[in-house]
């Protein structure tokens, strides 16, 4: 991970500006041998000059070979061992809705889904319901009681949920129960003998919403993933000495950025242009933006090619707005890779685009794709090393040693 230490004795101050700008799930593959990827399929020419102007290079998100999560992902991005610092989703999904955790609480993702008559999954997501639909069946679920403890059910978006247990002796090593296929939810098992009581209340649970959801099409069961509690990590602004900023359409992602002590720009719209929009309102206020693309990754996870392309193409049509601020130091990357081919997160490593006026070695680069970047000047590298690369960049940086 980034040496945080080091990092310390080494900064400067500078009122330089860092955007890195995430495309969730960009990294793909070719729909045919030799192919083009979604990212080099899709028409990009305003990522193409930039990515002719900088550096490219290939990242890896967490390990060689390894598929990560949304959240490790993301923290890698920032700096943190993912390995180390593990985190499961339902502490980033609750804090991406500002639900106040405490010590004694349990949290996890849930997902509403499909079952067959049989009781096998058949699909995970549920048709991808509405998040007026997700509220309805949240409601359903809230008069469940489980003795000893407080329970908490809270819509998230669209087919996604958070369940937070609340009460002493609580124990969050639990494995999830969705099987990732098509075959019956999994029962809640302990991973330690003292997640056991846990695992029993949580059963219990799924239980009672079973039979209330039962009826209700398409949305008639549900999954759980990610139990956590909030791990306390250190915090980002404190680690960069950056005042930093999270702006993202989905509440995961404002989770994990509020995880790490970023604040949380509120604006309204879901667009790229809106994002970068909500960038410029608040340039004055913040040194670093992250700023998060979300359906790349879902369009990805769609199987559909051509749509993650389009998502792709409405960034860079938006990209001059954002450009217009001029920032010190511009990172285009993803948090993963999401080849529609495979329709779920994969272990391939990334692209980068790393653009900084004036102190950038040119390299052979002509445009944004995976294909360029194996060429590029940056090589390739962890993810963990991101943060240092853009501090360098923006000249926060002192010399090390004599």
């Amino acid at each position: 991970m980034a040496d945080f230490g080091l990092l310390h004795d080494l900064f400067t101050p500078a009122t330089s500006k860092i955007v890195l700008l995430v495309m969730d799930g960009l990294g793909g593959l070719p729909r045919e041998v030799n192919g083009p990827t979604e990212l080099e399929f899709a028409n990009t020419p305003n990522l193409d000059r930039l990515a002719s102007e900088g550096n490219l290079g290939l990242m890896t998100p967490v390990r060689a070979g390894i598929a990560p999560g949304s959240g490790p992902a993301h923290l890698a991005l920032f700096g943190y061992d993912a390995v180390e610092y593990q985190i499961g989703r339902g502490v980033l999904e609750s804090l991406g809705i500002n639900f106040d955790l405490t010590p004694r609480d349990v949290a996890a993702r849930g997902n509403f889904c499909t079952v067959d008559a049989e009781g096998s999954i058949t699909d995970r997501r549920a048709g991808r319901i509405p998040t007026s639909k997700c509220i309805e069946l949240v409601n359903k679920l809230r008069p469940i009681t489980l003795p000893g403890i407080e329970v908490f059910v809270e819509p998230v978006q669209d087919y996604r949920f958070c369940l937070v247990l609340r009460g002493d002796g609580l124990n969050a090593h639990l494995d999830d129960t969705d099987p990732q296929r098509k075959a019956p939810p999994l029962p809640v098992t302990a991973r330690v003998p003292e997640a056991q009581h846990t695992a029993d209340l949580v059963n219990r649970w799924i239980a009672q919403a079973r039979e209330i959801l039962k009826n209700e099409s398409p949305a008639n069961a549900l999954t759980l993933r990610g139990f956590a509690v909030d791990p306390g990590l250190p915090r980002f602004p404190d680690v960069y000495k950056l005042r930093s900023t999270c702006v993202a359409v989905y509440p995961m992602y404002k989770g994990v950025s509020k995880l790490v002590g970023m604040d949380i720009v509120q604006f309204e719209g879901g667009k790229p242009e809106d994002e970068f929009k909500a960038v410029a309102d608040n340039w004055d206020k913040y040194d670093f933006f992250f700023v998060h693309i979300k359906y790349t990754d879902s369009r990805g996870e769609d199987g559909d090619f051509e749509a993650k392309a389009k998502v792709i193409e409405g960034v860079d049509a938006a990209l001059p707005q954002l450009m217009t601020l001029k920032p010190d130091v511009l990172i285009v990357t993803g948090d993963h890779s999401t080849p529609s081919a495979m329709k779920g997160h994969s272990w391939h490593p990334l692209p980068v685009l790393l653009h900084a006026p004036g102190l950038t070695r040119r390299d052979e680069c002509k445009a944004f794709g995976e294909t360029e970047a194996i060429k590029g000047a940056l090589g390739r590298f962890p993810a963990t090393d991101l943060m240092q690369l853009a501090l360098a960049y923006a000249k926060r940086l002192q010399k090390f040693g004599a």
